[in-house]
């Protein structure tokens, strides 16, 4: 069984997503992993998908959506990773604050200085007001708390870490 990630980045339009997973489940791919959003009315998607179809069909089957030059698409095989246990706890961080150069870039940083290990993160920008909500896991999680209020002072943000409420997924 072949693995793949796919991208999809353009002009935001309904029935993109439909699209796409139309046209890979007539190739036989199963999605396993997918995240899609809007950026200021651009779609960005990246899924991974798991089937018997070579990176080049897939990416041939796709080539339609580009047609117009609004999409862009990219097909790339990826290894099957190991599953790995989380190290620590599943926490979220929440950031708010003016916007300001270095807010993303000193918290991650950050993050990444205390052993967290982020798996998903959000920034949106509201006239003024930057907010970040990102999920992590980390091992030391008052540690990090402490870290990251230093890391906020110095920015002039205001910044949360919480445990995580348990997944549904």
């Amino acid at each position: 069984m072949n693995e793949y990630a796919v991208t999809v980045i353009g002009h935001d339009r309904p029935g993109i997503i439909a699209d796409v997973a139309e046209i890979l489940a007539r190739l036989g791919l199963n999605l396993t992993d997918s995240t899609m959003t809007r950026l200021r009315g651009h779609f960005a998607m990246t899924l991974v998908c798991a089937g018997p179809p070579t990176a080049e069909e897939i990416d041939t089957a796709l080539e339609p959506l580009t047609a117009d030059r609004t999409l862009l698409v990219t097909v790339r095989g990826v290894m099957e990773e190991p599953v790995h246990e989380p190290a620590g706890t599943h926490h979220v961080l929440t950031v708010h604050g003016a916007d300001r150069l270095g807010i993303v870039a000193t918290l991650t940083r950050t993050v990444a200085e205390y052993g967290g290990n982020i798996t998903d993160l959000t920034t949106r920008l509201s006239g003024s007001l930057y907010v970040v909500v990102a999920e992590l896991d980390v091992a030391d999680p008052d540690a990090l708390d402490a870290a990251l209020r230093a890391a906020a002072d110095r920015l002039g943000v205001e910044v949360s870490l919480r445990p995580a409420d348990a997944d549904l997924l």
